[in-house]
């Protein structure tokens, strides 16, 4: 892997640690039920932009579906 291709990961890496410990902070006041809706939201969203090859709409549709589900389990 090349020099300026590892800075770039390092820099993204970070900015997504950074961004997650931010929206962590955020939960401090939720019900275990919201966190569980975020929770599913999120992995959602990866799970729909995985199976869609990054698209848009299955992200959002993923995020949609999975924030529903952890809705209904934490009931």
């Amino acid at each position: 892997m090349k020099t300026t291709q590892k800075h770039t990961l390092r820099v993204a890496t970070l900015g997504v640690l950074a961004t997650l410990a931010l929206g962590l902070g955020g939960c401090a006041g939720m019900s275990a039920q919201d966190k569980s809706t975020a929770i599913g939201a999120g992995v959602g969203a990866i799970g729909g932009s995985v199976l869609t090859g990054g698209s848009a709409v299955g992200t959002v549709g993923g995020a949609a579906v999975g924030g529903v589900i952890g809705h209904e389990i934490k009931k």
